[in-house]
């Protein structure tokens, strides 16, 4: 009885996770699903089945799809992101002056809300804001520019942004895998030679291939979803409208959930194969993670 008790018991606590999954997860992506085949307004009772017409209307309305072009200023911003952490990480991971007052430094806008995030760079690009008047603090003054009112420059900004917000993130997921690397590889190195170059090419990077391939994976999910900085700094405006911020307007300012729904299944579509174009192309790395 004893033994049958335990072995039931790993099993007793995942009841609760799971459910919790399956309410607030499976059931609203299956839900989605359904929605997105309707032509539902979100407001009457009755929901029209209308197929595949909404996901037609998606590919047929260049400006439906083609937002998805934005994105790609996020996509830049993420390599950036990760070679920048990466950068940091390996830095930081050895004997340097101040190294826990970086390590903070570069954290700490990880913890900040994406609200104030949004609003503080809303005044630090303004015209004659804190970039503007820093530029001109060193000369520089003829840089200065509409940061957020030019489409031309917007996007740079946004993605500037995001950057300055996640970066914490990557370098907190490398610094981590790069500390678990054994002292004895680096000792080893050094007696044989080895720079800090090809340290980190031949011990650093080959140990945490993985965790370079799930920041992957999180930072082109997170450039193709991104919603909360171009929302709040500029709502869209001036060829700053991302597919999440269409698709949130289209369910809730144009009263179309069935559009909007499948709008948010194709995000989901392309952001599941864009997970399995990068499991395919370093399958080493994932198979490591399993």
């Amino acid at each position: 009885m004893s033994t049958r008790r335990g072995r039931l018991t790993p099993y007793a606590f995942l009841v609760l996770p799971l459910a919790f999954l399956v309410a607030f997860t499976y059931i609203p992506v299956a839900n989605m699903f359904w929605y997105s085949v309707t032509s539902w307004d979100g407001l009457s009772p009755t929901k029209d089945f209308v197929g595949l017409g909404n996901y037609v209307e998606i590919f047929t309305r260049p400006e439906l799809f083609g937002v998805l072009k934005v994105s790609l200023y996020y996509v830049g911003g993420a390599v950036v992101q990760i070679l920048l952490a990466l950068y940091f990480a390996t830095v930081l991971s050895f004997d340097t002056r101040f190294r826990t007052v970086f390590k903070g430094v570069i954290f700490f806008p990880y913890l900040i809300n994406g609200v104030a995030i949004g609003m503080i760079f809303l005044f630090f690009f303004q015209p004659g804001g804190t970039l503007d008047s820093a530029l001109s603090a060193f000369g520089l003054g003829d840089l200065s520019q509409q940061w957020l009112g030019d489409p031309s420059v917007v996007n740079y900004s946004l993605a500037g942004t995001s950057i300055w917000r996640y970066l914490g993130l990557n370098f907190v997921l490398f610094l981590g895998a790069v500390q678990s690397i054994p002292a004895h590889l680096y000792e080893a190195a050094e007696l044989d030679g080895a720079g800090r170059w090809a340290q980190f090419r031949y011990i650093i990077l080959p140990g945490i291939r993985p965790i370079v391939g799930l920041s992957f994976i999180l930072a082109m999910s997170g450039a193709l979803s991104v919603f909360e900085i171009p929302f709040i700094m500029t709502g869209g405006a001036n060829d700053s409208e991302t597919f999440v911020i269409q698709t949130v307007d289209m369910a809730f300012k144009y009263y179309k959930l069935g559009l909007a729904s499948a709008m948010a299944v194709v995000l989901l579509v392309i952001i599941l194969l864009v997970t399995w174009l990068q499991r395919r192309v370093a399958p080493d790395e994932q198979a490591t993670l399993s």
